[in-house]
């Protein structure tokens, strides 16, 4: 069973070495509001990369953190990646576009892998972590919230499995991220699931240009 291990906020923090201001540092709470703008009372800062419906919540599953404890030698707490939401009983890297998790009243629907950037390198204290978090293909997932409403720790998890093609936040990260020239066979499967509006211009507008 699948159960949701901590709910993550984050409160306006400076970057260290920059002047700009970040939300990532996340402490977990009892309980908390989704909406389909992402979790009250979270901070999101860089608005024009973070957040909005389809990037509403961040997902990170508590099996990829038993393997970056090992790898890192070190016990990583949930939220140290910056996610809202750490589920345990799920494998994070067969997670899939499309899939939906049910906690509680509120529903969730995967819709991307998340590409990490240098304010997470900083919050790791490791200038080479981006490279090394891609290089594990362990990327967590974020969401779309499709039914709004209280979600508290603890509580179990329903797991949907989309029924369609099977996209993983695993295989978009090693197709998409630091690629110039994508496969048009993968950009075709990736556009009969619901991915991130986004994510379906660019695919979109790649296969148009094609023609």
């Amino acid at each position: 069973m699948a159960i949701l291990d901590s709910i993550n906020i984050g409160q306006p923090r400076t970057i260290p070495t920059k002047s700009a201001r970040t939300g990532i540092y996340k402490e977990p709470v009892p309980s908390a509001t989704l909406t389909t703008q992402g979790i009250e009372g979270d901070a999101v800062m860089d608005r024009r990369h973070h957040g909005g419906v389809d990037q509403a919540v961040y997902l990170y599953f508590a099996d990829d953190y038993a393997w970056w404890s090992q790898e890192l030698g070190e016990t990583v707490a949930p939220g140290t990646f910056g996610e809202n939401l750490t589920l345990s009983g799920v494998e994070g890297r067969s997670v899939a576009v499309g899939d939906r998790f049910n906690i509680g009243p509120v529903v969730i629907e995967v819709t991307s892998h998340r590409t990490p950037c240098n304010v997470f390198a900083l919050r790791m204290g490791d200038p080479k972590f981006v490279r090394r978090f891609h290089r594990a293909g362990r990327p967590g997932a974020y969401c779309r919230v499709i039914t709004p409403g209280v979600i508290e720790a603890g509580k179990p998890v329903t797991c949907q499995l989309y029924a369609g093609e099977r996209i993983t936040v695993s295989e978009l990260m090693s197709t998409l991220d630091g690629a110039r020239d994508v496969d048009p066979a993968f950009l075709r499967r990736a556009l009969t699931a619901p991915v991130h509006y986004k994510m379906r211009a660019d695919f979109e507008d790649r296969l148009a240009r094609l023609f």
